[in-house]
């Protein structure tokens, strides 16, 4: 999907006004003038300023891809569908996945509903490239979602947030009044073997409380759905998995070299994650 199908749901991230929807082309601009070329990858670029330290890498992007092609994560992705089908019946509309990465749950969601569009959302140049590409009815976006989301008020039917920053403010203002937030976080169990093994970064055992009082000023609770599985990995696929988390900026490269070629094969770890179901209070939307 073409940036120019979804152009009257976004705006401007400077000025917040609408882009002009006549005449498209290669370029999304406001009434104020300010304007954004769309790249020749598909995506278009609503950064504004520097990009943030911690954007992935094109190396963890392509780690990413690479694991999720496997299908190790299918039960969460499918988690995921189940979440928004069952709450959000009607298949039309738009579905915002904030955090976006690759576009591979996004692509999931959209393959199980065929009348729905999805925008990508993603703070790096890399994961918007490869979201691109990852689905047909996908839009992809680069900003940041702590500068605000470059949406127009009450766009999306849902809004996805997988293992991604969370802008509760931002994710209420985009939201229909009907609409639901889709939160995926790890649990102190998720591949607690490789934490272990590996020393890697683990789950803050408080997260699920901090989560919940990040979200309540603007969403009431719909539903929690634990997702829990073992795998057996190879050391190729156990480092994927590290690759692309936060745990590859904080463990030195030889030593997490080291520690994998030590591992027996099969690696067998746990994935366990909460897929959390929101909906907006009425009371706190913006006017």
């Amino acid at each position: 999907m073409t940036i120019d199908q979804v152009r009257h749901l976004l705006r401007c991230p400077v000025c917040a006004s609408p882009f002009l929807t006549q005449a498209p082309a290669p370029v999304l601009r406001c009434p104020r003038g300010h304007a954004f070329d769309i790249a020749r990858h598909g995506y278009v670029n609503l950064l504004t300023g520097k990009a943030p330290a911690g954007a992935e890498t094109p190396a963890m992007v392509a780690a990413r891809a690479d694991l999720l092609a496997a299908g190790p994560l299918d039960p969460v992705a499918q988690a995921v569908i189940d979440a928004v089908t069952d709450q959000v019946p009607t298949d039309e509309g738009v579905v915002v996945d904030a955090g976006a990465g690759t576009g591979h749950y996004l692509a999931a969601v959209l393959d199980a509903r065929p009348a729905t569009l999805g925008i990508a959302v993603d703070v790096a140049k890399a994961a918007a490239r490869h979201s691109a590409r990852a689905h047909p009815r996908i839009a992809s976006v680069v900003a940041d979602v702590w500068r605000g989301l470059p949406l127009v008020d009450g766009c999306a039917a849902a809004v996805l947030n997988i293992f991604a920053p969370r802008n509760a403010a931002e994710f209420h203002r985009v939201l229909r009044p009907d609409g639901l937030l889709v939160v995926v976080t790890p649990t102190v169990r998720h591949l607690g073997e490789l934490v272990t093994a590996l020393g890697l970064l683990s789950v803050d055992p408080a997260k699920t409380q901090r989560l919940a009082a990040s979200l309540e000023r603007w969403f009431t609770p719909a539903g929690q759905h634990p997702v829990a599985y073992p795998l057996a990995l190879t050391r190729d696929a156990a480092a994927q998995f590290v690759a692309m988390g936060p745990s590859s900026w904080h463990v030195d490269a030889d030593q997490l070299a080291g520690r994998l070629a030590a591992l027996p094969e099969p690696v067998a770890v746990t994935v366990s994650v909460m897929v959390n179901v929101y909906r907006p209070r009425l009371a706190t939307r913006r006017g």
